[in-house]
């Protein structure tokens, strides 16, 4: 019989699986339809599940400032993705995944060091980490160098994700579906709102709309595993074991697209992950 530790363990590893396999296919979708089409989805998929997750465990209404937390990680975590999906159609995936995870996972330590002081040696073990991987992937031996513009949408993506997780803290002790609920309402209404203002979103083709609800689902499996994972569980250990979902969209990338790094890059690559177990300690 599993054990609640267990469980919590297997939460968190399927919920790696989902946001990793989530990124990877919201990014391959992307390069054949509008970022903004595939957020969109992943914002009803997420209004369509969580209100039923909370039903389901039945979880109480939270206070209002609980649910404007909701609004604000809707808010961080749709932008976060739109920047994700745009770097990953316009550049390797393995980049933009990795330096994206670093960064998101970098905000929060910054964040719990106001808040709560100087990090543990391994979190500061992990900066090191992620500044020596950022290093070795920036920098390459052959080829066109990346330049200033191929690491913008990564970096804006990584800053939006560190954030989503910080209004994610501020209401993950009272609820969790009902505040998840809100965020992707607001999201919705946002991207929309952009959307028809704009009038530069095609709608997605038949052969590309499977891709984007699989993309939606993924991504909502993912913030839905963290949580049970986080519930079931020791919060470290379920952050540890999530952040590992990098190493999911970079394996996906180079089995199913042929990506291909330099050597020097790999090292970079798999500093930067090493970085992000360190960082989650």
């Amino acid at each position: 019989m599993l054990t609640i530790e267990t469980l919590a363990i297997l939460f968190g590893l399927i919920s790696a699986l989902s946001w990793g396999a989530g990124d990877f296919v919201g990014g391959y979708a992307a390069r054949k339809t509008s970022a903004y089409s595939v957020v969109l989805v992943t914002q009803i998929m997420g209004i369509i599940i969580y209100p039923i997750l909370a039903f389901v465990f039945s979880e109480n209404l939270p206070p209002l400032n609980y649910l404007m937390w909701g609004g604000f990680a809707g808010f961080f975590g749709a932008a976060g993705l739109i920047a994700l999906y745009i770097g990953m159609s316009r550049g390797k995936i393995i980049i933009v995944a990795t330096m994206a995870a670093v960064i998101a996972v970098i905000i929060p330590v910054m964040y719990s060091i106001l808040n709560e002081g100087i990090p543990s040696a391994f979190k500061i073990a992990g900066f090191i980490f992620a500044f020596i991987g950022i290093w070795f992937i920036v920098n390459r031996n052959a080829g066109p160098r990346l330049k200033a513009k191929d690491l913008e949408y990564p970096l804006i993506a990584g800053t939006l994700f560190g954030l989503f997780f910080i209004s994610i803290d501020n209401f993950s002790t009272t609820a969790i579906y009902w505040p998840l609920t809100v965020s992707r309402i607001t999201a919705f209404i946002m991207i929309t709102g952009f959307i028809i203002s704009t009038k530069t979103v095609t709608k997605p083709t038949s052969n590309v709309i499977l891709l984007v609800i699989l993309a939606g689902l993924f991504n909502t499996g993912g913030a839905s595993l963290f949580a049970l994972a986080s519930e079931a569980g020791r919060l470290d250990v379920a952050t540890i074991l999530s952040s590992l979902s990098p190493v999911v969209t970079v394996l996906m990338a180079c089995i199913f697209l042929k990506e291909q790094l330099e050597p020097r890059q790999w090292v970079g690559v798999i500093a930067s992950l090493i970085s992000l177990i360190l960082i989650s300690i």
